[in-house]
């Protein structure tokens, strides 16, 4: 295996190596932006993951009921949507609920959905891709058949049409129930229709690197096809499947939010950011900051994850300028 080792010069004259980890983890360091927002990221999903512990540090609760703040049309009688020390980023219209507290365990069904989906698509395509790369003749023609015929299916008005026979089979089955099997149902689509374009990506990496002399050389040593596979081809394809992970969450994220908000995903009384910014679009005009909030914290999650694959990808390409 060929791998590219950058040298410095120590202050005592002496040269050291970096390995191909140390030189990424250089670029990636050098990048202020990335970074930075891998910081907001870290920090968005260590406030999800412990939102219960920060809903107590806050003495907040998202399901504590204020109706006695608001007035005849659901508003919070309150300067600035009810936003104070008792309630950072205010009161949700209709029902008082701490808009804070609402975001924080929504974000954790929100995130749930999108790391399951990306696991799930990115783990059929990484293999799907390395066989039909590997093995390529009638394996390859095979499989690239089946990835053509996923990738004719409309996979958003597939989701629309199938929601809710889905659900109600997935109930009727005793696989789960209620927004359980809503869960599943986007978990599962989501996946299908999500590895083929991961696949082919990978496939391309594959037919390159069986080509490479360290795959002769197992190959020509008697390696079975297996150790191929696991010890030479996949650890040289962690690059482009880091990458991707750190773009495909923040899709995730966002097409979990457009079909809750569709009515299609997690119904209420769970909260998810789709739901939030549903009902978030109904007092657009007369709360405005309750939208701009919500749409804000959305957008700024998806911003810090597509940075930070930005990010990864230039410090994983040994032909990056910077």
């Amino acid at each position: 295996m060929t791998t590219t080792v950058e040298t410095t010069r120590e202050s005592d004259g002496s040269i050291q190596g970096r390995s191909p980890r140390q030189i990424a983890w250089m670029r990636f360091k050098r990048n202020k932006v990335g970074m930075s927002a891998a910081a907001v990221s870290i920090a968005l999903l260590s406030l999800s993951l412990f939102a219960p512990i920060v809903c107590k540090i806050l003495g907040i609760d998202p399901n504590t009921l204020n109706l006695e703040v608001l007035d005849r049309s659901g508003i919070p009688d309150l300067p600035n949507g009810g936003i104070s020390l008792d309630h950072p980023l205010g009161l949700i219209p209709g029902t008082g609920r701490d808009l804070l507290a609402q975001l924080l365990y929504g974000s954790r069904i929100s995130f749930m959905v999108a790391i399951l989906t990306t696991f799930t698509s990115l783990t059929i395509g990484l293999f799907v891709g390395i066989i039909g790369g590997y093995f390529r003749g009638r394996v390859d023609s095979t499989l690239g058949r089946f990835t053509d015929f996923i990738l004719a299916f409309p996979a958003f008005f597939m989701i629309v049409a199938l929601s809710e026979p889905m659900v109600k089979r997935i109930e009727g089955a005793g696989i789960a129930q209620g927004n359980s099997a809503r869960v599943l149902f986007l978990v599962f689509f989501l996946s299908f229709f999500g590895w083929p374009g991961f696949s082919r990506l990978i496939r391309s990496q594959i037919l390159s690197l069986r080509e490479r002399d360290f795959v002769t050389a197992a190959e020509a040593m008697g390696a079975k096809r297996s150790r191929v596979i696991l010890k030479e081809l996949l650890p040289n394809v962690w690059a482009p499947v880091i990458v991707v992970v750190s773009l495909s969450l923040p899709g995730y994220l966002a097409a979990e939010a457009v079909f809750s908000f569709l009515g299609l995903g997690v119904q209420p009384p769970a909260s998810t950011w789709g739901i939030l910014l549903s009902n978030a679009s109904r007092y657009v005009t007369v709360m405005p900051s309750f939208f701009l909030i919500t749409a804000g914290s959305l957008v700024l999650v998806v911003l810090a994850f597509n940075l930070v694959g930005d990010a990864l990808r230039d410090a994983l390409d040994p032909r990056a300028d910077r």
